[in-house]
């Protein structure tokens, strides 16, 4: 299981690739593409350093169906888990204040489903976000500086984390988190004069002190009572998209991520040591996704994108398959 997903993400990046190089032929020198003929919807991952022009809405309703493979333990070796559909749902939305000032928000919906148990009662809320982003820089031809942008989200507690009845319904952490993003994005003519999109964001996100009550989703007995930090997260994404047609566009993802332990502390009357103390550290995790696509843009305001994210590696962490889909729309 862990090396056939393995084999799957890497020879979908493989194919991206491959594709991109077989559209490139020998030609010294090709008319060069204009960016006013291309239309993009992606990347899965990537967030755009372009703000909205002032007045406009966007939103990209999302759907994925997460399916854990494999557990990765401190040495990298991926062990065997039980097979579970995390199916969830997203839906970003975006509004441009002025040309530079955007703010939006992610409203996140999930449900569990698994065969080795009990799945979710019932369709769940996920912890939803907001968001504020500033351009600081816009791309232009003629210059070297991409585009810039700085943004902040703040993730809300509004999903379900503790006093659980069952585990599958937990689609919360129960605790604001803030993550800070740089995001950066030029463009790139080949040799066939083709235009690719290259993307580079980085993240770092905070989270606070929750209390937890109960069987919850940082793996607490029924009856704990005490405390959980989730460790401070970084990121970086490098993503590119290549304009194969004005409509047709294949993308692909490299995320890196590394995530500090999570610790967990309190009390439980039924622990095994004579003392009623509750410790629990998770260890520091680290992981490499890619994520491969294919978009199809009708025009420039709306357009659909469909691609898969796969751990390919990862230490601590739990790797998943996720197909994805999204439809992207301007107003």
């Amino acid at each position: 299981m862990k090396s056939r997903a393995r084999r799957a993400g890497i020879a979908a990046a493989l194919l991206v690739a491959s594709l991109v190089a077989a559209a490139i032929p020998a030609v010294a020198a090709a008319a060069r593409q204009s960016l006013d003929d291309v239309w993009w919807t992606g990347s899965l991952l990537a967030q755009s350093a372009t703000t909205l022009p002032a007045g406009r809405f966007y939103t990209e309703p999302t759907l994925a169906d997460n399916i854990p493979y494999a557990r990765f333990d401190s040495e990298g070796k991926a062990h065997r888990i039980p097979h579970e559909n995390e199916i969830s749902s997203s839906m970003p939305l975006k509004y441009g204040i002025t040309d530079r000032l955007a703010v939006g928000a992610v409203l996140r919906l999930g449900y569990d489903w698994t065969v080795h148990g009990p799945s979710s009662s019932a369709i769940s809320v996920g912890d939803p976000s907001l968001q504020l982003q500033y351009r600081l820089t816009r791309y232009r031809p003629d210059s070297w500086v991409p585009a810039i942008a700085l943004s902040v989200q703040e993730s809300l507690p509004a999903g379900r984390y503790d006093r659980l009845a069952r585990q599958t319904s937990a689609f919360g952490t129960g605790a604001y988190a803030t993550t800070v993003a740089g995001c950066f994005q030029s463009f790139f003519w080949i040799p066939n004069g083709r235009v690719v999109r290259a993307r580079v964001d980085l993240f770092y996100t905070i989270s606070r002190r929750v209390s937890v009550e109960g069987r919850s989703v940082y793996g607490t007995p029924d009856d704990f009572r005490g405390y959980a930090k989730r460790g401070d997260s970084a990121a970086v994404d490098l993503a590119f998209e290549y304009s194969a047609t004005r409509n047709w566009v294949l993308a692909s993802d490299f995320w890196l991520e590394r995530d500090a332990s999570t610790r967990v502390s309190g009390i439980s009357p039924r622990a095994a040591a004579a003392s009623l103390k509750f410790l629990s550290v998770a260890r520091l995790g680290r992981e490499l996704i890619v994520a491969p696509a294919i978009e199809y843009n009708w025009s420039s305001r709306l357009g659909v994108i469909v691609g898969v994210r796969t751990t390919v590696v990862g230490r601590n962490e739990t790797g998943f398959a996720a197909p994805i889909a999204a439809f992207s729309y301007l107003h």
